[in-house]
């Protein structure tokens, strides 16, 4: 729903709500611990935000593409010019039907998704630990909302996968010195501080790349035909693999010792580089028009179907853009 130019902040709000709802949680975590019913306090007021987006879905209007696709026209356009706070809407409305016409033509999302497409501290200084965290980790997300559409998504992405894996080198180093591979030894109060702020360094660097981008970019390179499918894959994936990675961390953590934090750079390696070679920027480009993009790719065009829906008024946008 949210107009290209301002598509990328509108949607990192999502991330910055869970930063806010982690930083939150440990606040309420460090105040009601030394209670003994604290744990109570820290599940029941877990429904607070569940009430909240509860009574704000009554209120959430239906996108205009949903509406086109249900075959109300005149719905869907009062709705468009609503969004944008104008009545000037021609030209996006007329891409949104040619998309959506498109969209109609494709029978199962779901199986056409799987088809070549577009494209050491003690108990009490812990908890003040995952304050301290939580507190970087909104700050940084903020930032990410001011740059996103300014320097772009691959801007943020290799800048943030840089400093990942320094941050996560230096923080094996440091644990290594103190533990070696025994996993025996102290840490020092200052090299445990220095371990803190590296860690908010990553953290730093996650909330404003991989942390609001890993659902920004998702939501926007996919077809209309598929959206909601390759969202839905998203959405299952991202916490699927936060369930495993916080189940098996402290695990792996006491078997692998620093060697877990060089184990988790490698795959941000791999990751930074995906971003570098594979991923082209998508910054202030309509949805709708996204195909434009993939097709000029060194790498994904050869996928482009021939075929692929191109707006022209967005196109001259692009066009605009690029001269």
């Amino acid at each position: 729903m949210a107009p290209s130019q301002l598509r990328g902040a509108l949607n990192i709000g999502f991330q910055m709500a869970i930063t806010i709802g982690i930083l939150v949680a440990g606040l309420i975590n460090f105040t009601f611990a030394s209670k003994d019913w604290g744990w109570r306090a820290s599940l029941g007021l877990a429904a607070v935000p569940a009430i909240m987006i509860t009574v704000g879905s009554i209120f959430l209007p239906d996108t205009p593409n949903s509406i086109l696709a249900r075959g109300n026209t005149e719905k869907a356009r009062e709705m468009l010019k609503k969004i944008r706070g104008t009545d000037n809407v021609d030209e996006e409305f007329q891409d949104l039907i040619d998309a959506t016409h498109a969209a109609m033509r494709v029978d199962g999302q779901w199986s056409t998704i799987l088809k070549p497409e577009t494209l050491g501290f003690g108990d009490d200084a812990s908890l003040m630990s995952a304050v301290i965290t939580g507190l970087v980790n909104v700050f940084a997300t903020f930032i990410s909302i001011l740059a996103v559409d300014r320097l772009g998504r691959r801007a943020l992405f290799l800048e943030g996968g840089i400093q990942m894996i320094v941050s996560q080198v230096l923080v094996a180093v440091m644990i290594a010195k103190a533990f070696g591979s025994a996993g025996v030894g102290v840490m020092s109060k200052a090299d445990s501080l220095l371990v803190l702020i590296l860690i908010c360094f990553y953290v730093a660097a996650f909330a404003w790349s991989w942390g609001p981008l890993g659902w920004l970019v998702p939501s926007e390179i996919c077809p209309l035909e598929i959206r909601s499918a390759g969202q839905a894959i998203n959405v299952a994936v991202n916490m699927a693999f936060t369930f495993i990675i916080g189940q098996f961390f402290l695990t792996m953590l006491c078997h692998m010792k620093f060697g877990l934090f060089l184990f988790f750079a490698c795959w941000v390696v791999v990751m930074t580089l995906f971003i570098y070679f594979f991923l082209p920027e998508t910054k202030n480009v309509p949805i709708e028009e996204m195909n434009n993009v993939w097709r000029k790719h060194w790498f994904w065009g050869q996928y482009i179907p021939d075929d692929a829906v191109i707006g022209t008024a967005s196109s001259t946008k692009i066009k605009d853009m690029e001269a």
